[in-house]
């Protein structure tokens, strides 16, 4: 099993008096990691797709609470988002039953976070858990494993599931992407066409590294652009993409509204495109290599509790700078090479300008990036 970047942290946390909550997109092994840290711990584990746990934790009183809990110490609730009005049950067990360590997971950050924030406001600590990290899976395999593992994980990208399974990733990731990717979002959400939120992500699988356009977005899909954006929103809080904003410090000539969009992981953006061809044959390399490179550090940045604000920066005259981060003030600019063959340097107008750090990531120096 692979080792987790926040168990520790996680560990670290346990009887200081706040729920523990991990969200994140399903199958990438939360319900795993609570159980590894629990251990043999003698826990009451309550699992939010069973009809009869729903019905006894919607909005249930103290003492049926107090039934339910027992003798135990320990309470981990699965799948959280699935029970009614869960932050209430949740806040009673913090805060009425002292004794309890409560844990709670769920799959769907944009309802999760919904019901629980205002109620356990102050009252938990709260970690996003995605596919595995490449930090974590070179760990586990060691550096030259996975060196040699490179070309599959951009292809098939980090799910544990895919990890787990070589030479199955395909059905694998069909199968989860067909079940899995939209069923938080369809039963949460308002959205009523499935087909209509399948063809936009597709739209947004062949741009990736490039700036998306919501009126052009709007075309492809047929639909109009304010629902464009807002099925956009809602397919970044259901952790199938992520979006990066433009950077501008309102200088003349900067594009300062527009968006890229990047896809959590690797292997869900290839299989809504259907394509599986080796890099070599492909013409989107560069949008493959520069999507890893930023889901990499989107996971490293928020396991590692980075404050990082991070965008990208293009003029109208074509400019451009693949990545800025903003860390307190200073800028960091990086361009992203598949191939190091050819000498590449920032915009000189971008660094003077913002007194950047510059730096090229290729496939020589990309572990200095995605392992921070």
């Amino acid at each position: 099993m692979y080792k987790r970047s926040i168990e520790k942290k996680i560990t670290n946390k346990i009887g200081k008096g706040k729920a523990i909550i991990v969200v994140g997109p399903r199958q990438v092994g939360k319900t795993t990691l609570l159980k590894n840290i629990l251990g043999s711990k003698d826990c009451l584990f309550l699992d939010g797709d069973n009809p009869k746990v729903r019905s006894l934790l919607d909005n249930p009183n103290t003492e049926e609470i107090k039934n339910i809990i027992g003798k135990h110490k320990l309470v981990f609730i699965d799948e959280a988002q699935r029970i009614a009005g869960i932050g209430l049950t949740l806040k009673i067990i913090n805060d009425q039953f002292k004794y309890v360590q409560l844990f709670a997971c769920g799959s769907s950050s944009f309802d999760l976070a919904n019901k629980i924030n205002e109620p356990l406001t102050g009252r938990k600590w709260e970690y996003q858990l995605y596919p595995i990290s490449w930090e974590e899976f070179e760990n586990y395999h060691g550096y030259l494993y996975a060196e040699q593992q490179l070309e599959d994980r951009l292809l098939y990208g980090f799910y544990p599931d895919v990890l787990n399974n070589p030479g199955e990733e395909i059905s694998i990731l069909k199968n989860l992407v067909d079940s899995y990717l939209y069923r938080d979002i369809l039963a949460y959400s308002e959205i009523r066409k499935p087909e209509v939120l399948d063809k936009l992500v597709q739209a947004l699988a062949l741009q990736v590294g490039s700036e998306v356009n919501y009126t052009e977005l709007s075309r492809i899909v047929n639909i109009d652009k304010n629902t464009i954006s807002k099925y956009i929103d809602i397919l970044q809080k259901g952790y199938v993409v992520y979006k990066v904003a433009s950077f501008s410090r309102n200088i003349r000539n900067e594009i300062k509204t527009n968006k890229k969009i990047y896809f959590y992981d690797n292997g869900v953006r290839n299989m809504v495109i259907g394509n599986f061809d080796p890099l070599e044959l492909r013409t989107d390399r560069g949008a493959i290599w520069e999507n890893f490179l930023i889901s990499e550090r989107v996971k490293q940045n928020e396991y590692k509790e980075s404050l990082a604000k991070t965008y990208f920066w293009r003029t109208k005259q074509q400019q451009e700078v693949d990545f800025v981060e903003d860390k307190a003030g200073k800028i960091y600019g990086y361009e992203f090479k598949w191939s190091d063959k050819k000498r590449v340097k920032l915009p000189k107008r971008f660094v003077e300008t913002y007194n950047a750090t510059e730096k090229i990531i290729d496939r020589k120096n990309f572990r200095e990036f995605v392992i921070v």
